[in-house]
């Protein structure tokens, strides 16, 4: 019997809402319930400025956000924003790995911050509690949002084309500020930081810019660069992409360190991100390490949610978002096979191995 009972007890020992899914498209009702009962408990979905505000002072278009939250509340599933992409009338862009990315931070004028807080407090007017979308639909039960997280990957080039640690202090910072005004309740969670992105190991060099840094670096850089930001959120969040399930101990073990270097050791891990693809590795996609194959994927999936059901409380890892729900072709290298559901929402091996360990 005490054999039987080690299991449930650790299972019960996880934090609320602790399995997750990224919401890369919008879930239908029947989706949601099917996530819901498979075990998962939050999504996380971004909430982009460019989209919400299309000028300055624009009356904001929430048609984008609506139907995600909507069918989140539905399944009765929390929701966890992700709060970025700026407008090309509020900061610049430039060029960077063929794509294009934000040149800095909405914190570098008087314009850029009052443009910020207004979205923020948009959001919040919108989502919070007493928000315009819960009373324009009291059939729904209310899950006003309290907890935003500010930008996504800020330690990369894709999402910041000049990562800047003290430039994301001051946001974070302001972010907090500018939430609290709104809704005195909200908190704030860490941009998930890419544990280890190409380039981050190299050190900054007078003159260059320097376009990625390791998540533990760029961690402890912010914490020596705006003391003011301690206190002003409650958990850190990684985004550990790995070629094996394995790798993820020592990823999260030195962002651990630098909490403790930084003089801030008790503070919550979130996983806001974390996959692989069912795709096959070949010759025409470079071998890419990240496609497993459809079994290949639950098995990557089964021993990442294994070691960190064991190593919660250790690591203080409060939240696992899987990423995605569906699959996502275009947005990545291996986004096109990171779904739980193919086609047709047809269900692979991964999601059979989520449902067993989450619920």
């Amino acid at each position: 019997m005490a054999a039987l009972l080690v299991p449930n007890a650790a299972a019960a020992a996880l934090p609320a809402n602790f399995w997750g899914v990224v919401a890369n498209e919008t879930p239908t009702e029947a989706q949601g319930q099917v996530l819901r009962q498979g075990g998962v408990e939050s999504l996380r979905m971004p909430i982009n400025w460019a989209g919400v505000q299309s000028a300055p002072g624009a009356a904001p278009d929430w048609s984008g956000v609506d139907p995600t939250v909507r069918a989140a509340a539905e399944a009765g599933l929390s929701v966890l924003p992700y709060l970025g992409v700026p407008p090309r009338w509020a900061v610049a862009y430039e060029g960077v790995g063929g794509a294009q990315a934000p040149r800095s931070l909405p914190v570098q004028t008087a314009a850029q911050r009052s443009g910020w807080r207004e979205f923020l407090r948009l959001a919040v007017f919108r989502y919070g509690p007493g928000g315009s979308f819960w009373a324009e639909n009291p059939l729904l039960p209310p899950r006003p949002i309290r907890i935003w997280q500010i930008w996504n990957e800020e330690n990369y080039k894709y999402f910041a084309a000049r990562p800047n640690p003290s430039q994301y202090g001051q946001l974070v910072v302001q972010s907090y500020h500018d939430l609290r005004s709104a809704d005195p309740g909200a908190r704030i969670v860490l941009g998930g930081l890419f544990t280890r992105p190409k380039g981050g190991k190299a050190k900054p060099v007078p003159g260059r810019i320097k376009r990625s840094y390791l998540a533990a670096d760029f961690l402890e850089r912010l914490y020596r660069s705006t003391p003011a930001i301690r206190g002003k959120f409650v958990a850190v969040a990684l985004h550990p992409y790995s070629y094996s399930y394995t790798q993820l101990t020592p990823e999260i073990e030195e962002v651990r360190a630098a909490l403790k270097q930084s003089r801030d050791p008790g503070r919550a891990i979130w996983l806001s991100e974390l996959g692989w693809s069912s795709g096959t590795p070949s010759a025409a996609n470079g071998h890419n390490a990240f496609e497993k194959g459809w079994r290949g994927q639950a098995r990557e999936l089964s021993g990442a949610f294994k070691l960190l059901r064991a190593n919660a409380a250790t690591w203080r890892v409060q939240r696992v978002y899987w990423f995605s729900f569906t699959d996502s072709p275009g947005t990545c290298n291996f986004c096109d096979g990171s779904g739980l559901f193919g086609p047709g929402f047809a269900p692979k091996p991964a999601w059979s191995a989520y449902k067993r360990l989450g619920r």
